[in-house]
């Protein structure tokens, strides 16, 4: 099972430890193997949270998250990585020095607020991202609340959406989630810019969607697909997760897609 999930692909994903399951790395390690991908993490902090509530973040000391990053890179072919909760500036610093070390494409989720409303990172994260990160990135997939502090534009349309998209496009490719808004994300790859529709649901069950959606897209890509057929086909996966996160697996609903 391990060499035939290693045959189909590997990734990594540097992010924070989330006990409930329900973000951070074990939700990213799920969804890499809902696609077959083999899963390695890197852990930078690690909370005590729940889906209702953060209630204490321990952050993890940059010399373990260094070796854990290179021991996992000196036996694992590598080439897509994603990264969630960094919380500081000097871990940023250090996860994008690694990037430009490893030649490794990422696929950032700039993770700054839990879905309950906790702070996760320190405060200015916005300003290390776009200093330290955005230019090393291979993708980024901020929410609406994140592209507002990344491209210190307000969002409260489509087309405000687009204008933050462009904006952050400049050095990297983009896409903008839409789920606190209309629903729709908005992908700048290059000079193209595509409308991914998507539908609202209305449920509480939205826990964890971020790092899910961006380690879909990184699974998506590992398999091969381009950037925008990534993000249609995670689009999809994300709003199955949603709908049937109660009682599916995500392998019984990857298998619906």
């Amino acid at each position: 099972m391990l060499k035939e999930m290693m045959n189909s692909g590997c990734s990594m994903s540097i992010a924070g430890l989330d006990p409930s399951g329900g973000a951070g790395i074990l939700a990213d390690s799920k969804t890499f193997h809902a696609h077959s991908i083999y899963a390695t993490c890197v852990v930078t902090a690690i909370t005590a949270q729940n889906p209702y509530e953060v209630t204490n973040i321990q952050k993890i000391d940059l010399d373990i998250i260094s070796d854990q990053i290179d021991a996992i890179l000196d036996v694992y072919p590598i080439k897509y990585i994603k990264t969630g909760m960094l919380y500081s500036e000097d871990i940023v610093k250090l996860v994008s020095s690694k990037i430009k070390e490893y030649q490794l494409k990422a696929v950032v989720d700039p993770v700054m607020i839990s879905e309950s409303g906790k702070n996760l990172t320190e405060d200015n994260f916005a300003s290390f991202i776009n200093k330290h990160l955005l230019k090393n990135s291979f993708l980024i997939t901020p929410n609406i609340h994140e592209a507002e502090q990344l491209s210190n534009i307000k969002i409260d349309n489509q087309d405000a959406m687009i204008e933050a998209s462009l904006k952050l496009s400049k050095y990297t490719h983009v896409v903008i989630t839409g789920g606190h808004l209309e629903g729709n994300d908005i992908l700048v790859e290059g000079d193209n810019l595509h409308i991914i529709r998507g539908n609202m649901i209305k449920t509480e069950n939205t826990h964890g969607t971020g790092c899910t959606y961006s380690s879909a897209i990184t699974s998506n890509l590992i398999k091969g697909n381009n950037i925008h057929d990534s993000c249609i086909k995670s689009n999809k996966f994300i709003q199955e997760s949603i709908k049937n996160g109660y009682n599916k697996t995500p392998y019984q609903f990857y298998n619906k897609i």
